[in-house]
C-alpha cells in the first residue's frame, strides 16, 4: 500500500513540472515549506533529470526550488508569529507542548538561532515544519527569510544536481527510497515513542 501511494504521489509530482516547468517546481517546493510533508526528495530530482534532457535550465530550477520554499514558509510563520504561542501555551498540553519547552526553545534560538534555521534547511523532514516554531519564537523575519532563502538554495542545487547525474536512470534513486520506507516508519515510531515520554514527563512537572 505504501508503494502504491508513493508512486501515486512522484507520478503526480512529475507531471506538474512536466506541465509548469520552473513554475510547478516553486509550487511544489512552497506547498513543502506549508507544513505539508511533500518530499523535496521527489520534486528536485525529477526537476534535474529535465535539466539532464535539455527540457529546464539548471539554475532555473534550483532558483525556482529556493524562491518556492520561501513563498511557502511566509504563511507558516505568520501563523506562529500572531498566534502560536498563546495557542500552545493555552491547549499545548493537549499535543504534548509545554511551557518548559517553550521557553527552552526561546533559549536556544536565542542562543543558535540564526545558524539553525540555515542549516534546518538543508535536512530532510525537519526542513518542512520550521518556520512555524520560527514564527512562535519571533525570529527576525529579513534573517530568517534570508537563511531560508540562502539553505534552500544549497539545498536545491544539490538535489537538482543528483537529477542531473542519474538522467535517465532515475528510477534507481526511487527503488533506493523504497528499501528505506521500513526504516523510516521504524525510527518515526522509536523517535515518536520517546518524544511522547518526554512530554508527558514535562507536562506532568508543569
Amino acid at each position: 500500500m505504501l508503494d502504491s501511494i508513493l508512486a501515486g504521489l512522484i507520478g503526480w509530482i512529475e507531471s506538474v513540472i512536466t506541465a509548469m516547468g520552473p513554475a510547478g517546481i516553486a509550487l511544489l517546493m512552497a506547498i513543502e515549506s506549508c507544513n505539508i510533508p511533500l518530499p523535496s526528495e521527489a520534486v528536485l530530482p525529477f526537476a534535474g533529470y529535465l535539466v539532464s534532457k535539455g527540457e529546464m535550465g539548471f539554475h532555473a530550477a534550483s532558483i525556482a526550488g529556493a524562491i518556492g520554499c520561501v513563498i511557502g514558509s511566509i504563511p507558516s510563520y505568520y501563523l506562529g508569529y500572531f498566534g502560536g504561542r498563546k495557542f500552545f501555551e493555552k491547549y499545548g498540553k493537549y499535543v504534548l507542548v509545554s511551557k518548559k519547552d517553550l521557553d527552552e526553545a526561546d533559549k536556544w534560538v536565542e542562543k543558535y538561532g540564526d545558524w539553525a534555521f540555515f542549516i534546518c534547511r538543508m535536512l530532510p523532514v525537519i526542513r518542512t515544519f520550521i518556520s512555524l516554531p520560527a514564527g512562535i519564537l519571533k525570529a527576525r523575519k529579513r534573517t530568517f527569510f534570508t537563511l531560508t532563502f540562502l539553505g534552500s538554495l544549497i539545498w536545491s542545487y544539490i538535489l537538482v544536481y543528483v537529477g542531473v547525474k542519474l538522467g535517465e536512470h532515475l528510477d534507481k534513486l526511487k527503488a533506493i527510497w523504497h528499501k528505506f520506507d521500513a526504516v523510516i516508519i521504524v525510527a518515526v515510531l522509536i523517535l515518536g515513542g520517546i518524544y511522547i515520554y518526554k512530554h508527558i514527563k514535562h507536562i506532568k512537572e508543569s
